[in-house]
């Protein structure tokens, strides 16, 4: 994991599908339960957002973005 990785899942939004517009980290966690089971995370650096912030939701890990959500 890239640590920049983090950060990007509160800015980057999903680019398409029932949740587009929305920020990553902020996804629910069915949708990427969802995603993982069907084998669904697209290639490339989209995929590898996805899939970190699937695993972050599984081992309930979402408050490690919380300090990064105060900074300005």
């Amino acid at each position: 994991m890239i640590p920049q990785s983090l950060s990007l899942l509160l800015t980057r939004e999903m680019p398409y599908g029932k949740y587009q517009g929305r920020k990553l980290a902020d996804l629910p966690g069915h949708y990427l339960g969802w995603m993982a089971r069907e084998g669904a995370f697209p290639n490339g650096e989209l995929g590898a957002l996805l899939a970190l912030m699937y695993e972050l939701d599984h081992n309930d890990l979402r408050g490690l973005l919380d300090p990064l959500r105060r900074m300005p």
